[in-house]
């Protein structure tokens, strides 16, 4: 039984699994689109959800203070400081009024050399 089980572990260890999905979100929100494995691009988007949330929570920030807090958290979360710009510059304007569901996983066939399951993970 798989009770309270909470994420893939996509065969990484722990440190090396969350530098994937912060390299893999940064680049989602540098190209937009970015194309990887099935099960990357699940886990991927919970990750990505966080992000965009904070980066919206960075520009309806009415104090200064509390708009810099939230950016060094989405800071802390990426490690990209060009993630972060493009996060609060072009992606969180975007999607200021809705209420969540900023990514999108498209299946998109299976790879030629094991078969392995692609996906299309692109913001909505």
């Amino acid at each position: 039984m798989r009770h309270r089980v909470d994420h893939r572990k996509l065969g990484r260890t722990s440190k090396h699994r969350l530098a994937l999905m912060r390299n893999m979100v940064a680049s989602l929100l540098e190209h937009g689109r970015i194309t990887t494995t099935l099960p990357k691009a699940k886990e991927a988007r919970r990750y990505a959800e966080k992000v965009i949330t904070l980066g919206k929570k960075a520009l309806a920030a009415t104090d200064p203070a509390q708009a810099l807090h939230y950016r060094r958290q989405a800071l802390s979360a990426l490690h990209s400081t060009a993630a972060v710009k493009q996060l609060i510059d072009k992606v969180a304007p975007v999607y200021k009024e809705r209420k969540g569901g900023y990514t999108r996983v498209l299946k998109a066939g299976f790879r030629l050399g094991d078969n392995g399951a692609i996906a299309i993970f692109e913001l909505v």
